[in-house]
């Protein structure tokens, strides 16, 4: 197994597990590397072009890819081995992860801890909504749910199965409300109740159309009218599988709203994977979790090491 440096300490939960999850994106760098590098005993412009051309198959993004193999050429001036260049490529991965693992801790002196959950349509964010309810609640916290995506009936719906199968309230209204007066209601509810945690669904839009961004400002200016601090963090849900396009969408609703972390979703369907990468580089926002499954557990606090180790490591070594 790959230790990524010296410094490298074990993962926090077994590696084989996300390593099956995340095998696209491995297989995307990985495959057809181990004949590549056989026989390589320098880091010359052939091998150097082939780890470019394979981070980017992955996403990492040409910028991220550059910065990789630049700390790749410092760091290895002498021969080389197909070991050495692939814990190298993991140690300066997780020079850029690591400042982005932070762990979630949704307390406040004044309950509720409000989320406010906003991205594209499609990227899971109602089904992710309910996995973290349920990690929430393993917590020993009370949850309630605000169905604020009124424009699709199957959102309001959904979320109100997640909220019956683990026994946790869902403030909602008819099909077409208004979705910042449906989250104010819930916030006064969560208040009234002394709820640990309120998570607030929000319709799926796509980042380019402003009017529908509006809205979204919209709703953070009512929320902040019960108490300024609301929400304590806006989560921004992004699918893994759309690549480069997730940079704009973070763009996008950066600007909009101030998002405080991220989400990517359906890690686990993707050659694509690399885009976290490409993400930490660029935003430095805390990624706390990853989605890699349809399992009620597939929703996995992000751990750095973890991750690079799943990506860069062959499945016959772990």
């Amino acid at each position: 197994m790959l230790g990524f440096g010296k410094k490298a300490g074990k993962a926090k939960v077994k590696p084989e597990k996300l390593n099956k999850k995340l095998g696209k994106t491995r297989n995307s760098f990985l495959s057809g590397l181990k004949d590549f590098l056989l026989g390589k005993k320098k880091l010359d412009e052939d091998v150097l072009t082939e780890l470019e051309t394979r981070l980017l198959m992955a996403d990492v993004g040409l910028e991220t890819a550059e910065d990789i193999l630049s700390g790749l050429k410092s760091a290895l001036k002498s021969d080389i081995s197909e070991d050495k260049v692939l814990n190298e490529l993991g140690a300066q991965m997780l020079k850029i992860l690591k400042p982005v693992e932070q762990n979630f801790c949704a307390v406040t002196p004044r309950p509720p801890f409000v989320i406010l959950m906003v991205g594209v349509n499609g990227v899971g964010k109602t089904t992710t909504i309910g996995k973290l309810a349920h990690k929430l609640q393993a917590q020993g916290k009370s949850v309630m749910l605000a169905a604020g995506d009124t424009f699709r009936a199957a959102a309001v719906e959904q979320l109100k199965s997640w909220g019956e199968r683990n026994n946790i309230p869902v403030v909602a209204q008819e099909t077409g409300s208004d979705s910042a007066s449906v989250i104010y209601d819930a916030l006064a509810s969560a208040k009234a109740k002394n709820i640990d945690v309120l998570i607030a669904d929000t319709a799926g839009r796509l980042h380019t159309q402003a009017n529908l961004m509006e809205e979204l400002k919209k709703i953070k200016r009512v929320m902040q009218k019960l108490d300024p601090e609301f929400p304590h963090e806006t989560i921004l849900a992004l699918d893994a599988g759309v690549g480069q396009n997730a940079v704009a969408q973070t763009e996008e609703f950066q600007e909009a709203l101030g998002v405080d972390s991220i989400i990517l979703t359906k890690m686990d369907g993707t050659a694509k994977g690399g885009i976290l990468l490409a993400l930490a580089k660029k935003f430095r926002l805390p990624v706390r979790f990853i989605g890699v499954g349809e399992s009620v557990d597939d929703l996995r606090d992000f751990n750095a090491e973890e991750f690079v180790q799943a990506i860069i490591s062959s499945e016959n070594n772990i």
